[in-house]
């Protein structure tokens, strides 16, 4: 059974950093985030792992995952939104107590994306694989990206509809800021690998591969006992989005999650955009996908609004989806069932 937190107006977001934090040269990045939150109603808490970074990590991971537990279990913080992800999340994991983790919405994506999955396989309770904190300092947001306050005010029982963007960010352009964070420059088209219109639905899962894969063979891996004890075995839409890999180390991972039976009773394979898909000896990110199309039988969708380039939907670890797509354009509904 799937438990939904819910965000409420007027929540206090809880900023902790359990991946990276920030240096001392980009705070008002942060400051500035806050302020925004706040002049959209929100109270504001930020923890001190937020202001330091060194070794690839704001803290030592006993700290980190000491912040993040007591933010979880603090009764006046509603929801956690990390300032951004990182590289060294997969340190905390065994340092959180999963035990006495209260229902509220994490957001966040690329590192934070292995608790978010770890937490939803292990405690039941959905998690927003969506924006982070930095992302939201521009004076307005995109119709993409801030339909992440909708996503999580839905509440159990309900359902949300969303749509592919217009266009997304080709590149990063921080020497020209945006009044919205993001340079939306290029056409969005989602894609499917058989080039037909299509419609798939299943329990979404999913994250940055870059750092799942390594939730494999660990206690907070652990997909047989969610699927059996969380969601009755219903088939799992598996959604995924590469930060780094190359080519051939994106076919590795997804071999081994076949291999490790993380693909067994899944309905169908989204993949977000990704600047890292570039060929390696003729071999094509498209190729990986017909690949995994034809061995598991099942529709790949690529090229959506998840991940590194931007915007992206906000998608929950743990709900009903419905995903389609018809001549480039996609849209998902989320059904928050318990």
């Amino acid at each position: 059974m799937i438990r939904y937190p819910i965000l409420e107006e007027g929540a206090t977001i809880g900023i902790t950093a359990p991946s990276s934090g920030v240096k001392v040269e980009l705070h008002d990045l942060i400051k500035l985030s806050c302020s925004r939150m706040k002049t959209k109603g929100f109270s504001v808490i930020c923890g001190e792992t937020v202001w330091t970074q060194d070794k690839a990590k704001s803290s030592p991971a006993k700290i980190r995952a000491t912040e993040f537990n007591d933010m979880m279990q603090d009764d006046n913080i509603h929801i956690i939104i990390p300032p951004w992800g990182g590289e060294l999340l997969i340190e905390i994991l065994e340092y959180i107590d999963f035990e006495n983790i209260k229902s509220k919405w994490i957001l966040g994506y690329s590192d934070i994306s292995a608790l978010l999955l770890a937490i939803t396989l292990q405690t039941g309770i959905a998690t927003a694989h969506g924006t982070n904190l930095v992302e939201l300092r521009g004076e307005f947001s995109d119709d993409t990206t801030a339909m992440w306050q909708s996503v999580l005010s839905t509440k159990t029982g309900e359902s949300i509809l969303q749509h592919s963007s217009l266009y997304y960010q080709k590149e990063w352009n921080h020497s020209d800021p945006s009044l919205c964070v993001f340079h939306l420059t290029e056409q969005t088209c989602w894609k499917v690998i058989s080039n037909t219109n299509v419609k798939i639905q299943g329990r979404l899962l999913g994250g940055c591969i870059d750092v799942i894969r390594h939730l494999i063979g660990t206690p907070f891996g652990n997909l047989q006992h969610f699927q059996n004890y969380q969601i009755n075995n219903e088939p799992i839409l598996w959604f995924f989005e590469n930060c780094e890999l190359t080519t051939t180390d994106l076919r590795r991972s997804l071999v081994q999650m076949k291999l490790a039976g993380w693909f067994d009773n899944c309905t169908g394979l989204i993949f977000g955009r990704s600047p890292a898909n570039q060929s390696i000896d003729n071999y094509t990110v498209e190729d990986i996908y017909k690949e995994l199309s034809e061995e598991l039988q099942i529709p790949i969708i690529y090229d959506i609004d998840c991940g590194h380039v931007p915007p992206q939907i906000t998608l929950i670890n743990g709900a009903y989806a419905e995903i389609e797509v018809e001549d480039g354009k996609g849209s998902m509904k989320q059904f928050f069932n318990p």
